[in-house]
């Protein structure tokens, strides 16, 4: 008894060879190329199958007879006991083409293939997707009652399904399972979605709140989830019994949670929190459609939707799925079943696993390439403040990715040392000399910049300048004011203004903006330094208000002192915890990564909080600490106070509980 595969380099078709295995007989499988020979025999090799048991035949689903060649028809003709036909598009966003070429066309020319095969019987694996949006119970003998097929996705798994009935020349059994998660025991999947497209969305919830806390979400319809190894092992049972052709079963849970008892199963098994109260859904139903078509169409609801489903991940075709209208019926199968033990496992035993596997290895915040190197590769980086500091060092970190960067400062030495280094760490760097509190300057930079590199990928501000004095000791120093305006904002904001045009054109960028915890702690002595990074951070979340569409990111990042060149003028931070540079570039390469809105301290994030909640109590607090510090020494003013109001040892307690802050 031999077997023939389509798809069995997928997932599903390699869990059914590990089952089928168990038997006697070889098993050929269909490969398109040597990729797909070269994935079947890593899969041999790690679940140690005897190498003999499995044979690559060469081929393509899309060409008549699958594109076997005369010479593999002569040698299996006759031969191949069952011909499992699994290969199908299962992504929603695929173009109706695709699918119209794969599961319709594909399936005829497996169809055909088998005829040429004489082979036993033909196992068609559908999907409960040939059922449409069904409204009500779908038995296993209902396929022509099918409705709502306009999705290219319904409509191709119906037609594949008609081929079949219509068309097979050779016994035939159809197979209908419901949405194929990961196995049971190990969680082991190999694709996100389904399901698993609303665990970003309740891992979010849990990182905001306590699993404790009590929410509120909606209910919709039922979703019939299936554990993979229930699948494949229905599957072959079913397969291999007699007087069964001619028939089709749902691979189905018989009690199926509904989509709210889903997200809340999932949610438990994630550790987060649960929806106490549930509204139905299908309220909104009550709402005509004319009326919903008109909220929905408005531009900033539309933009409101794709925005959000886009950081969760969620293609919008999932949404209807949350009030899925269709119940499956399974007696068929469950008659198949009975006396062999297998029988769909409850979600709630192994959604623990499914979560953890998930979690561990398909959650795209982890999956894939997120290294810094793979996000820096064919980007050009412009770095301000390059020469020393917070900018050196991030410099020096990018450099060891192999990043491309242009450095700019004042100090012309200085830079020629960063490049040298730079290039000894294997990055590649260009240097400007500029001085961005001049604004004819940072003109002549971008025009420069533009003109020798055609753009900017991403921006870091990082330039800046600190001035630490109290208002009483800067009521006759306004130029100090102005200058600290001059670099910190609108240097910044020239220079930002001058690449932005450059990032749209070229479809996208990321401006990155060292700002300060000060402006979250508000911290006193700074109110020049505050004051001209609150206007950038202003600046910012505007700007990326409108620039929100055009694929132009803005991070701001409120860094805490900073053992740098800037604050060494104020002897007072020797004894103060402050963050290295690298620390700090640590900080720039998470920006890069992720592209977060905004990086802050938990302490600066507190800080906020505090004086959003209790603006007097965080008042009381900074006054404490402004009367306990002494100003700075003034090079021409004699108005500071020339012993601290506190002993050595309150100092460093103080400073210590505001790790970060400058006081």
């Amino acid at each position: 008894m031999a077997y023939f595969l389509t798809g069995g380099t997928g997932f599903l078709g390699r869990n059914l060879i590990s089952k089928l295995v168990q038997r006697s007989g070889t098993i050929y499988v269909l490969c398109r190329n040597d990729q797909a020979q070269e994935k079947l025999a890593e899969f041999i090799t790690e679940s140690q199958i005897q190498a003999d048991r499995i044979v690559p035949v060469t081929g393509d689903l899309t060409q008549p007879r699958l594109g076997l060649s005369e010479s593999s028809l002569a040698d299996l003709r006759g031969n191949i006991r069952h011909f499992f036909h699994l290969a199908a598009i299962y992504d929603l966003n695929a173009s109706a083409e695709i699918q119209e070429a794969v599961n319709v066309q594909g399936t005829q020319n497996a169809l055909d293939a088998a005829e040429d095969l004489d082979a036993g019987c033909f196992h068609h694996i559908s999907s409960i997707a040939a059922a449409g949006l069904y409204q009500g119970h779908f038995r296993e003998d209902m396929f022509e009652e099918a409705e709502n097929l306009d999705h290219p996705y319904f409509s191709t798994k119906h037609l594949s399904e008609k081929t079949v009935r219509d068309q097979c020349m050779v016994p035939y059994r159809i197979y209908r399972p419901g949405m194929v998660i990961g196995h049971s025991k190990t969680g082991v999947a190999d694709r996100v979605d389904g399901p698993y497209y609303l665990f970003k969305m309740i891992q979010r919830i849990r990182s905001v709140l306590p699993a404790w806390v009590p929410t509120i979400g909606l209910e919709g319809g039922s979703l019939n989830i299936v554990p993979v190894d229930f699948v494949v092992n229905a599957l072959d049972h079913i397969a291999h019994q007699p007087d069964l052709d001619g028939r089709c079963f749902h691979l189905t849970d018989p009690k199926p949670y509904r989509s709210g008892e889903v997200l809340n199963i999932f949610a438990e098994a994630g550790h987060a929190p649960r929806m106490a109260l549930r509204l139905d859904a299908r309220l909104f139903g009550l709402i005509p459609n004319q009326v919903k078509g008109a909220i929905l169409s408005l531009p900033t609801i539309r933009q409101i939707t794709d925005v959000t489903l886009k950081d969760l991940g969620i293609p919008s075709e999932v949404l209807k799925f949350f009030t899925y209208p269709t119940e499956f019926d399974c007696r068929e199968t469950q008659m198949a079943l009975k006396g062999s033990g297998i029988e769909c496992p409850r979600l709630p035993t192994y959604a623990p696993a499914i979560w953890d596997y998930w979690e561990r290895h398909l959650d795209p915040a982890i999956s894939g390439d997120r290294s810094l190197s793979a996000r820096v590769s064919d980007k050009i980086i412009l770095i301000t403040g390059a020469s020393s500091g917070i900018g050196q060092a991030t410099a020096f970190k990018l450099a060891e990715n192999g990043a491309e960067m242009i450095l700019v400062a004042r100090d012309e030495e200085k830079l020629a040392a960063t490049k040298q280094a730079v290039e000894e760490r294997g990055g590649i760097a260009h240097t400007y000399q500029c001085d961005l509190a001049v604004i004819e300057q940072v003109e002549q930079l971008v025009e420069q910049v533009l003109a020798d590199h055609g753009r900017v990928d991403i921006l870091i501000n990082n330039a800046g300048r600190s001035i630490r004095r109290s208002i009483a000791n800067s009521i006759d120093r306004f130029h100090d004011f102005e200058r600290t305006m001059q670099l910190n904002y609108f240097g910044s904001l020239k220079l930002t203004l001058g690449l932005l045009p450059a990032m749209e054109a070229q479809g996208g960028g990321h401006v990155i903006n060292i700002s300060s915890i000060g402006v979250l702690t508000n911290a006193p002595r700074f109110s020049a330094y505050v004051a001209s990074k609150a206007a950038l951070d202003a600046f910012t979340r505007c700007a990326a208000s409108e620039y929100s569409d055009l694929n132009v990111h803005f991070t701001t990042i409120n860094m805490p002192l900073v053992a740098t060149p800037m604050i060494a003028p104020t002897k007072i931070y020797q004894s103060v915890p402050t963050l290295t540079p690298d620390e700090a570039a640590d900080m720039l390469a998470t920006a890069i990564i992720d592209k977060p809105k905004r990086i802050a301290t938990n302490l600066g994030i507190f800080g906020a909080v505090v004086h959003a909640l209790f603006p007097k109590l965080a008042e009381i607090v900074m006054n404490s600490s402004f009367r306990m510090f002494p100003d700075s020494k003034e090079s021409d003013q004699g108005k500071e106070q020339k012993t601290e109001k506190a002993s050595s040892a309150e100092l460093m307690a103080f400073s210590a509980l505001l790790k970060g802050i400058h006081l």
